[in-house]
């Protein structure tokens, strides 16, 4: 398939401010096709991971990275990790943008994927210097100490989670936090769980650092390591909007430890508006991921539980993926269809898990990939079936409401692909322009809190 001529720099630039006016203007189209959930937002109990205290607050996660088995290529590098053990005698800093408010925070570190006990020596939280991401120092007398009942050390079990205490600790909305973790004896295996794509940097030093201002001489890796989740104890009115995605959602193409993945400038939007400012978000996406197979992750239906329904707070889901479901599928018709069939059967089945806990879920149409190798095919089987499935998206009575991020950033003269201007090069992932588009289609009104 040739490529179809592209139009001159100026016109393209002309068309990117019609798309950008026409993601905003539908907005109000795609509010039309929202339906009543079956309940409201999940109160802040059981059902919603959370629990109230006296003064009506509840837990709510405020950060979240998708726990995924570490892939060789992003381990930490040596001497970091050895023949048989990972991260002994070492010092691992990270920060996290923090999208909800609080005065009391606990952290929940993953050994999801290891196949040794994740032993933890050390733990502490600080405001990074500056207040930026990415950063090795902290700011100074910002430093405090994390156990795990009562106890500095933990150790989290195979396959588990280990949530710390409660500590006071005064978190802005948007803020970046500083975690900073020392393992004494390390894990001992190679099977690390992480997320690879965390579009920040991150910090190693041998020995324990925890309480440092600064890591000298530390080894930066743009990774995340061991942490999952940072949760507040929030107002009852504070409720979390879980982002369920692959690398378009994780930020592939984004600015390395600049908070521009459309999720994030989703946030920004929220945030800046004072009747949804106290709304957390929450990026459950992983590159590579689908819906109906293992990828890197585990597939959308086997993770739904862990990485939305016993998230605290949660009460909308966001669904946009899809694409690497049809884009690894052969590319005949047989394939195909079967590839629309299974995941229309698989959002069905996602809505009805999400409906149960009382979260609406909004379905978001799967942008183009036309040019994209090794995705685009000559006959157009995998646009076809892009095309059924959008229409499904589409088709009022699915979903809670419609999220038309396909509309939002095709090329009106290509259909099939995505608008020059606001992709990487490669027809498929977005840059930080093509990222604001995606979060400026997204409809405000859907997120109004219960009365």
């Amino acid at each position: 398939m040739k490529p179809p001529r592209r139009k001159p720099f100026a016109t393209l630039l002309g068309t990117v401010v019609l798309v950008l006016a026409l993601a905003v203007s539908a907005s109000a189209l795609t509010a039309l096709v929202t339906r009543p959930a079956p309940a409201g937002p999940a109160p802040a109990g059981p059902a919603s991971g959370g629990t109230a205290d006296g003064a009506g607050r509840h837990w709510v996660n405020t950060w979240t990275g998708m726990p995924q088995l570490t892939e060789p290529a992003n381990l930490p590098p040596a001497p970091y990790t050895g023949e048989k053990s990972v991260l002994v005698d070492t010092t691992l800093r990270q920060t996290v943008r923090v999208t909800a408010a609080g005065t009391r925070i606990r952290l929940r570190f993953s050994n999801a994927y290891g196949d040794t006990p994740l032993p933890l020596t050390a733990v502490t939280v600080a405001l990074p210097r500056g207040g930026r991401a990415g950063v090795s120092a902290v700011e100074p007398g910002s430093l405090r100490r994390v156990t795990f009942a009562g106890r500095d050390s933990v150790t989290v079990p195979v396959g588990a989670q280990m949530v710390s205490d409660p500590l006071d600790f005064d978190l802005r909305a948007g803020s970046e936090l500083t975690v900073t973790a020392y393992t004494a004896r390390g894990q001992a295996s190679l099977a690390l769980t992480s997320h690879p794509g965390s579009r920040t940097t991150s910090y190693l030093v041998h020995g324990d650092h925890t309480r440092d201002a600064d890591l000298a001489g530390a080894t930066a890796v743009d990774h995340w390591y061991l942490l999952s989740d940072v949760e507040v104890l929030a107002p009852g009115r504070t409720r979390a909007v879980a982002l369920v995605g692959d690398s378009l959602t994780d930020g592939r193409g984004s600015t390395t430890n600049g908070n521009d993945r459309w999720p994030d400038q989703f946030y920004d939007r929220l945030h800046s508006n004072p009747a949804t400012a106290d709304l957390a978000v929450l990026n459950q996406a992983a590159g590579g991921n689908r819906v109906l197979n293992d990828g890197l992750g585990p597939n959308v239906l086997a993770r739904l539980d862990r990485d939305v329904l016993s998230r605290s707070g949660v009460a909308w889901l966001i669904l946009f993926e899809g694409v690497n479901d049809i884009g690894t599928a052969d590319a005949t018709p047989e394939a195909q269809r079967a590839a629309a069939d299974d995941l229309i059967a698989g959002y069905r089945q996602i809505v009805v898990r999400a409906h149960a806990q009382g979260i609406r879920v909004y379905g978001a149409t799967i942008t183009p990939f036309g040019g994209n190798t090794p995705y685009d095919d000559p006959a157009g089987e995998r646009e076809a079936a892009r095309q059924r499935v959008n229409a499904w998206i589409r088709t009022p009575g699915h979903f809670d409401a419609v999220i038309d991020f396909d509309r939002a950033v095709r090329d009106p003269e290509a259909p099939d692909r995505l608008l020059p201007a606001l992709h990487v090069g490669d027809w498929l992932h977005l840059n930080p322009a093509g990222y604001r588009v995606l979060a400026a289609a997204v409809p405000e009104g859907l997120f109004r809190h219960a009365s």
